[in-house]
């Protein structure tokens, strides 16, 4: 049986100078992305540095909602509730 996706909610910032995670505010992950909000890919360059950060595969993580908007629903598959937060909490 296969578990439901962990969802992290993440405001982005596109066109920054790099990539960072600026840590949690407002119930969300704010996280600056090196490239622009033209089709898709402020959102290739966030589910890749994603992957990076939390270690796990590219194919794990998907956008859930929020696929123009600057706040998004990211679905994260193969970690549980408890590993994403202490990789997450290890950033900030």
């Amino acid at each position: 049986m296969e578990r439901e996706p962990v969802i992290i909610w993440v405001r982005v910032q596109p066109n920054a100078s790099q990539n960072a995670v600026l840590g949690f505010r407002d119930g969300a992950l704010q996280v600056r992305i090196a490239a622009p909000p033209i089709k898709g890919k402020a959102n290739h360059e966030l589910i890749k540095y994603l992957s990076h950060i939390l270690g796990i595969s590219k194919r794990n993580l998907t956008v859930e909602k929020g696929m123009t908007s600057k706040w998004k629903a990211i679905g994260v598959s193969g970690l549980t509730p408890n590993q994403v937060r202490e990789r997450l909490d290890g950033l900030t």
